[in-house]
């Protein structure tokens, strides 16, 4: 199955961690990335301490645990490589995977934030 598909199906909790250039670490609830490809993924982010971190270094871990009581989900490490910050183009992004929360949230101030998928991994165990 494509990564693309897993991520379509899937559902679960999401968490992507950064850190800024000193190292000092965070991690923040995220929702399911937005598939541009097979080897990029993208997310929309606030002006936080998230999309701070990132504009200081670029790697990035996005850890989904799906729905359940088992362990079962997947890893992806990534590389950001550019962002845009366009209101239109985060509200499309929106409706068009999470018709639900289209107009609920303020675009303006919002990124999208694009990564190169480096490696992927199980939630637990280090085969690919």
């Amino acid at each position: 199955m494509k990564l693309s598909e897993y991520f379509e199906t899937a559902s679960g909790l999401g968490i992507l961690a950064t850190s800024d250039a000193a190292g000092a670490v965070d991690a923040a609830v995220y929702a399911k990335p937005h598939f541009i490809d097979e080897e990029n993924v993208a997310f929309i982010m606030a002006d936080r301490l998230t999309h701070r971190n990132i504009q200081q270094n670029p790697r990035a871990a996005y850890l989904f645990k799906e729905a359940g009581d088992k362990y079962v989900g997947r890893r992806l490490y990534l590389t950001r490589t550019k962002e845009i910050q366009d209101p239109q183009l985060v509200g499309e992004m929106r409706r068009k995977k999470y018709p639900e929360v289209a107009g609920r949230y303020g675009d303006e101030n919002k990124f999208v934030v694009y990564f190169k998928i480096d490696r992927v991994l199980p939630l637990i165990g280090d085969k690919e």
